[in-house]
């Protein structure tokens, strides 16, 4: 038995429909919005029936060339000058833009495929409409078909304006930044480029860049892994600390480590690339206690890789153990003090309470978060650039330096002397590739989602 969606029981071929409907449904095959105005629903048949005349207009005008533009990127790659015979002078051509070649032509691929996503509407609703005059069922009205947009329908009509927009400003931009990857499109190619296919990609895998990208790219699991283990353990005990019986004033506690988080990222980040500056206050601070002798280099390019990388981990954890405490201080007022009595009167100590009870329970409720911060801190631009801006600087390493994220590294290649955006464009992608995996396969292990 069908079940009924929208009052259309589908029970009828699309062959059915063609070979046993009129003229007009059969016309409507070819020109839509035919067959709804043969009902009366004037918006629909309307609506199709503009959209498809628009649409041929615009793919004979302009919509077919900014297609067939997309094979080439453009004819001309640099500026030529050229004897016009017709006037009998030299001619300067510019280039063409291959920016805007492939930024239309993407634009116009997407209205194609809209266009093909409102001819099979058109023709579910000849099907529909088909069905329920065999049928002889009551075929809505315009005046209904408007009501349903605003009843059973509404969800299709709140959607619209967004799901244009994550188009037009989500896939869109996407798209385009994945054909950067497959062009030459750097400094010397900033107007004119084409396509090379994969050839950006070898580069950095086994090319000039590979010796880049490993290093960094190891680097940078190492920094995601500790930067997120660190914040969370420690933002636990913290969290724990403060809700121990016998702590007094634990909102001001909580609000003194609060202050942290609340005050803009970058103004911290600044103040403390100058507090661990070569000549900053804590080189000071030890030399005036007389722990050390001459100031130590933490983030500046005389640094030693070790050092500076240790020391974003611990300005990390100052700036992201506050998030983890009061993420674990909701949970932790939340848990059932039943077990916890159960394990004293068992003779368990705080240290076994700790490991066997309160921890899973918050390993199990945070987990889905401690993934998003895991991809967070994978894409952390802000603590790296803020802090060290890549210091110190790596002679082994094209565009990078020893504390460079992929994501740091990829500003640099796009922003730098050379500006090579197709490999800006791949280390994109794989960056996305890197955080889809690996937080598709630790969402998909974690006990809140078996049990969810």
């Amino acid at each position: 038995m069908f079940k009924r969606k929208n009052h259309l029981p589908p029970k009828a071929t699309y062959k059915e429909v063609w070979s046993k409907g009129d003229a007009i449904t059969k016309c409507s095959f070819f020109i839509m919005g035919l067959n709804a105005l043969k009902h009366g629903q004037w918006a629909k048949g309307l609506s199709l029936l503009l959209s498809e005349i628009v649409f041929f207009a615009w793919i004979c005008l302009t919509g077919f060339s900014s297609i067939k533009a997309l094979s080439n990127l453009g004819l001309i790659k640099k500026k030529q000058v050229i004897y016009d015979a017709s006037q009998g002078v030299y001619v300067t051509k510019q280039p063409d833009s291959s920016v805007l070649i492939l930024l239309f032509g993407l634009l116009a691929l997407m209205v194609v495929i809209g266009f093909i996503w409102l001819y099979i509407v058109n023709l579910k609703s000849v099907r529909k409409n088909y069905v329920l005059e065999r049928d002889h069922e009551h075929i809505l009205t315009n005046k209904e078909e408007l009501a349903n947009l605003f009843d059973e329908r509404l969800h299709t009509t709140l959607m619209t304006i967004p799901v244009l927009g994550i188009f037009l400003f989500t896939i869109l931009p996407t798209v385009f930044m994945i054909s950067m990857a497959f062009t030459n499109y750097d400094r010397q190619h900033s107007i004119g480029f084409s396509w090379t296919g994969f050839k950006a990609l070898g580069n950095v895998l086994s090319g000039d860049l590979a010796g880049t990208f490993f290093p960094v790219l190891g680097w940078t699991l190492i920094w995601a892994v500790a930067a997120t283990a660190t914040t969370f353990f420690f933002g636990v005990l913290l969290a724990l600390l403060i809700e121990s019986k016998g702590i007094k004033h634990k909102g001001f506690w909580r609000t003194i480590f609060v202050l942290v988080w609340a005050v803009p990222q970058f103004v911290s980040l600044l103040m403390m690339a100058q507090f661990l500056d070569y000549q900053g206050a804590f080189n000071a601070i030890l030399m005036n206690l007389h722990l050390i002798s001459s100031p130590i280099h933490f983030i500046d390019n005389q640094a030693a890789p070790w050092v500076a990388r240790i020391t974003v981990i611990f300005v990390n954890m100052w700036i992201g153990i506050p998030v983890s405490m009061l993420v674990s201080t909701a949970i932790i007022q939340n848990l059932p003090q039943d077990q916890v009595e159960a394990a004293k009167i068992d003779g368990a100590n705080a240290i076994q309470i700790f490991k066997s009870i309160t921890f899973p329970q918050i390993l199990f409720v945070m987990a889905p978060s401690l993934i998003q911060q895991f991809i967070g801190n994978i894409n952390n631009f802000n603590v790296i650039y803020l802090l060290t801006g890549g210091a110190p600087m790596n002679n082994n390493y094209n565009g990078a330096g020893s504390t460079d994220l992929l994501v740091t590294w990829l500003y640099n290649l796009t922003f730098g002397q050379e500006q090579r955006y197709n490999a800006s464009a791949v280390l994109g992608i794989l960056i996305f590739i890197l955080s889809a995996t690996v937080s598709l396969i630790a969402y998909r292990r974690t006990n809140a989602f078996k049990e969810g």
